[in-house]
């Protein structure tokens, strides 16, 4: 059976029914886009908005006020160490010479090696690895939100460093770079697998390894700043546009249809979320708001240039109740601490978004259609592979980064640290000084 529905996919899916839409000619290889590089670089400013500080925000928001300086700190290092790493090594691994296979060739290390020209676009391939580096910061910070409050720093570097190497480059590559699941035609537009689906399932291991924090669920762990959340929320509503319509690769018509979608299909899921919050507690609330918008940007991300408006609307309103019942399972049933639920809104969204894109990307729904000779259930076979196949990598190398930095790096906190216990050493205080005086520090009489 397992045969016959491989070579169904592999006949269904021999040519890829996606490729960068911004095709030039191969004659003009050596030639730039200036309005299409352009675009490229706001786009890559607008997607390190989205990371930080639009991630972060929501982030700390959510978690305790003791514990929102660590995230602002533990996530602007990883932002800082990440794009060292793939300048170095990242992303030739995911976008180096196209090996067909698991990782990407060598041949851009250290960015050495770049093309005046991106191959197959008309931007240079310099806007191209910062439009790159970008997504890996930003994804490196959806799984660091995972232990909040209760990592230790130096682990948490160590963690976000390496995972952006050893989990979701490979990833990239398979998916964008010409490898494995390029070539079984496996569809991912703007990152609903490579980068909503690996960093949700990366952030559910961790939480489980690091466990959960103290006082988890309950008042001391209860979100602080749900206005600091919903400026998070909106920077990520705004910089998911360079996403999206990043994705591209040029100020064309397939940009602005992209950023349509993701906006029709957030706008859905914030909505109705709102109104499954209403029919079930009587009240709506912002950390509903966000998460509803959260949970429509991941699953439209796969489908976000290949589907129609109305598909888009279509895949928010199954995103926004997919998602909060979700959330609800892992936090009620299961009592995972995923601090910002990034498995039960990105994962799940992710997950979401790439099996309706093999529905949805018919032409009978207004979709770009599917391949040559390809079919709904070829293309739905492929997905599932390709989210079977992040699923276990992703699992398999936050496992081993997580114990591995461990045997060096303890991977938690003290509890008096996480309590707000541990108190930051006096001041040193002159040999002249004149001893305190109690009376000093007394409240003011009124």
């Amino acid at each position: 059976m397992l045969a016959r529905i491989f070579t169904l996919a592999t006949a269904a899916l021999a040519a890829p029914a996606w490729a960068a839409p911004a095709m030039v000619d191969p004659a003009t290889l050596d030639v730039t886009n200036s309005g299409d590089t352009a675009f490229m670089l706001i786009s890559a400013a607008l997607l390190m908005l989205f990371a930080l500080p639009g991630v972060l925000l929501m982030q700390a928001g959510r978690g305790t006020a003791r514990a929102a300086q660590g995230v602002f700190l533990q996530g602007t290092a990883i932002a800082a160490l990440v794009p060292l790493l793939w300048v170095v090594v990242g992303y030739t691994l995911a976008f180096g010479d196209p090996s067909g296979g698991v990782i990407g060739g060598g041949n851009a290390w250290m960015l050495i090696a770049l093309g005046n020209v991106r191959f197959g676009t008309a931007v240079p391939e310099s806007a191209f690895v910062l439009f790159q580096i970008a997504g890996a910061m930003l994804a490196a910070l959806l799984v660091a939100g995972a232990w909040a409050g209760r990592g230790r720093f130096g682990w948490a570097l160590a963690f976000g460093g390496l995972w952006s190497l050893i989990v979701y480059a490979p990833v990239a590559h398979w998916i964008w770079g010409g490898g494995w699941l390029y070539g079984f035609g496996v569809l991912d537009y703007a990152g609903g697998i490579a980068l909503h689906f690996c960093a949700g399932i990366s952030a559910l291991v961790a939480a489980l390894v690091i466990g959960r924090r103290t006082g988890w669920p309950g008042a001391a762990a209860a979100t602080h700043n749900p206005v600091m959340v919903l400026a998070g929320g909106a920077l990520l509503f705004i910089g998911n546009f360079a996403l999206t319509g990043g994705w591209t690769l040029a100020a064309t018509d397939d940009a602005s249809s992209a950023i349509i979608n993701a906006q029709v299909a957030a706008c859905t899921s914030t909505l109705v979320w709102l109104l499954i919050e209403k029919l079930r507690t009587r009240t709506v609330s912002a950390m509903g708001a966000v998460s509803g918008l959260v949970a429509g940007l991941a699953a439209i991300a796969p489908a976000s240039g290949l589907v129609s408006p109305g598909a888009a609307i279509l895949i928010g309103v199954i995103a926004a109740p997919a998602c909060y019942f979700a959330l609800r399972f892992v936090t009620e049933t299961l009592a995972i601490d995923d601090s910002n639920h990034a498995f039960a809104l990105h994962g799940i969204g992710g997950l979401l978004g790439a099996l309706l894109v093999a529905i949805f990307i018919s032409d009978a729904f207004g979709g770009v259609g599917y391949a040559e000779g390809g079919s709904m259930m070829g293309q739905l076979v492929a997905q599932l592979i390709g989210l079977a196949g992040v699923a276990m990598w992703s699992i398999l190398g936050t496992l081993i980064i997580s114990y591995g930095i461990a045997t060096a790096i303890p991977m938690r906190i003290s509890p008096a640290e996480e309590a707000g216990e541990a108190l930051a050493p006096p001041a040193p205080v002159a040999a002249d000084a004149a001893p305190p005086v109690a009376e000093q520090t007394a409240a003011p009489q009124a």
